[in-house]
């Protein structure tokens, strides 16, 4: 289940005040950590040389040359499966993403995403990936006056260990998230929210399952109106024809062992179908995808969506 699945059923609730004068500060400074991360983990003491050593030097290719060379170092040591439209996948990704969601709520309310909370992904080190994402522009069927940008949210990944195709074809990471509640009134879940993770992968020839195991924090899970301390499990099954067509199933499932929700369990379906990578210019690609998700279990956060990927 995704975070934007995660706060749907909150919409509606008023913000307080603090945060409204506040949530500035602590957006800027996340944003401004993660586009330094990346400097800061390429960036090393200067090497000792010698005169030799300078005179036989090759000149530098450049601080983007030295930064794709080693996004390709890393990728090329995974495997090479394409990114599921609703599970995380364990892989590191650099890349912009854009999802468009339409949504069917209890009530007859339909919400539509701008964006679905997705952003710029990079990969700083060999083994970490930083995603800040966007936060998604949302509009309301009902009440008027609800529509509104949704929070802030950061995920870290960590790659413990990964083999691609030709030694393996597995990966196994560790994600961290962290969403603040800068949303709009209406659009915001009202508190703080850390998600570790645990994502895993593996694959067999054209076949592969990507899967993820987590849970929500709130600041706010231990009280009995509150968001609760949801466990969560996402798990994709897909399969390669001719290169660029990866058709996909998906299997979303969240339990409220307290909480609002407490003793509630939903499950969401998700076929689905992604085109990629299909190359453009040098480096620059395109991947896009298309997906319907259902609810199959009763009280659902919401009823189904239609997902749109890119």
């Amino acid at each position: 289940m995704s975070t934007l699945a995660f706060k749907s059923q909150y919409h509606g609730h008023r913000r307080a005040d603090p945060w409204r004068r506040r949530r500035a500060m602590p957006v800027a400074f996340w944003r401004l950590l993660l586009l330094l991360a990346p400097l800061a983990a390429r960036a090393g003491p200067p090497a000792e040389t010698s005169p030799s050593d300078v005179a036989g030097a090759a000149p530098s290719r450049g601080c983007l040359a030295d930064w794709f060379a080693g996004v390709s170092r890393t990728q090329a040591e995974q495997p090479h499966w394409i990114t599921p439209l609703v599970t995380v996948t364990p892989r590191l990704e650099e890349e912009l993403r854009y999802d468009q969601v339409w949504q069917s709520n209890p009530g007859a309310r339909a919400m539509t995403s701008y964006g679905g909370g997705k952003g710029l992904e990079l990969i700083p080190a060999e083994r970490i990936e930083t995603i800040i994402g966007l936060p998604a522009w949302q509009t309301w069927n009902r009440p008027a006056g609800t529509d509104g940008w949704s929070d802030e949210s950061f995920l870290v990944k960590y790659r413990l260990c990964a083999a691609n195709e030709e030694k393996g074809n597995y990966i196994v990471s560790l994600f961290l998230g962290l969403t603040l509640p800068t949303g709009s009134d209406h659009n915001t879940a009202n508190h703080v929210l850390m998600t570790p993770t645990l994502a895993a992968g593996k694959g067999w020839g054209n076949f592969d399952v990507q899967g993820t195991l987590s849970v929500g924090l709130p600041d706010n899970g231990a009280s009995p109106k509150g968001l609760g301390t949801p466990l969560l499990s996402n798990t994709t099954f897909q399969y390669r024809i001719l290169k660029v067509c990866w058709p996909e199933f998906e299997i979303n499932y969240a339990y409220w062992p307290n909480g609002a929700r407490v003793g509630f369990s939903q499950v969401f379906l998700t076929p689905g179908l992604v085109i990629g990578r299909l190359a453009l210019w040098r480096r620059l690609g395109l991947t896009f995808g298309v997906g319907y998700q259902v609810a199959v279990t009763a009280r659902p956060l919401y009823n189904h969506s239609v997902i749109l990927s890119a």
